[in-house]
């Protein structure tokens, strides 16, 4: 499994690969999570500003507390909200950059499928779809959250709990979304691609759970955003060979 895991961190490192190859191509791909990465700043720099007044109207049991337990309580409730922001807006920074930059991004993902050869599909499913895929992920996205948000109440370990629930969970979903296009194109249904996914769901994870952790980088979802792309696209190709290379197996 860690194995399985490793392998997919390494697609992201393939991504990267083609900063050298095509470089002009990628760095197109960053015009639309410039533009994605402002909006959301707009919503989410002034609710961190106004964390410690959100915090104390969520605990107003604690006024009467000791000082020290008070802040104690209020300084973890802001943490775990902080990872849930995140987490929330990880997906949402995806779901909108993959929206406003549909032709970018389907340049990078129509330059990749022709450098690994064989037919390379005319569509990728089109705006209506990827205006479905983008809601679906933000409200899986806000679930994300919530789950995280939770997991921090377990006693002693609650915010690393959380911060590994939120950057598993949350790159998972991305890992999905992100190798959508070069199945949308193929018009792979939800259920195929679950039993597409379901052999290689450490693989799945290691792509997604490195792609979220560069997204945590300051600046990092911009930059890294057309390598998950470009990374994805090698990653579902060869999920898709592999697949194919099993049925004429047992066939």
């Amino acid at each position: 499994m860690l194995s399985e895991f490793f392998t997919g961190v390494r697609y992201l490192g393939r991504g990267f690969g083609y900063w050298r190859r095509r470089p002009g191509l990628m760095a197109l791909g960053l015009v639309p999570g410039l533009i994605a990465l402002a909006l959301l700043a707009a919503a989410i720099v002034p609710l961190l500003l106004n964390l410690g007044g959100i915090t104390t109207w969520a605990t107003p049991f604690a006024d009467g507390w000791d000082p020290f337990w008070r802040n104690a309580l209020r300084t973890a409730v802001g943490v775990l909200a902080v990872i849930a922001i995140l987490a929330l807006a990880s997906v949402t920074f995806t779901a909108l950059t993959l929206l406003i930059g549909d032709p970018f991004y389907q340049r990078i993902w129509r330059a990749v499928e022709t450098d690994l050869g064989g037919d390379v599909p005319e569509g990728d499913g089109g705006f209506l779809v990827a205006l479905g895929e983008s809601i679906r992920l933000i409200a899986l996205g806000a679930l994300v959250a919530l789950l995280a948000l939770a997991s921090g109440f377990v006693p002693l370990i609650g915010a690393p709990l959380a911060a590994v629930v939120s950057v598993l969970l949350t790159g998972r979903l991305l890992a999905r979304e992100l190798t959508g296009r070069a199945l949308n194109a193929r018009d792979i249904p939800t259920a195929e691609r679950s039993r597409l996914f379901s052999g290689r769901r450490a693989r799945l994870l290691g792509f997604g759970a490195a792609t979220q952790l560069c997204f945590m980088v300051p600046l990092g979802a911009v930059f890294t955003m057309p390598t998950a792309v470009a990374g994805a696209t090698v990653l579902a190709r060869d999920l898709l060979h592999q697949r194919s290379s099993t049925a004429a197996h047992r066939a």
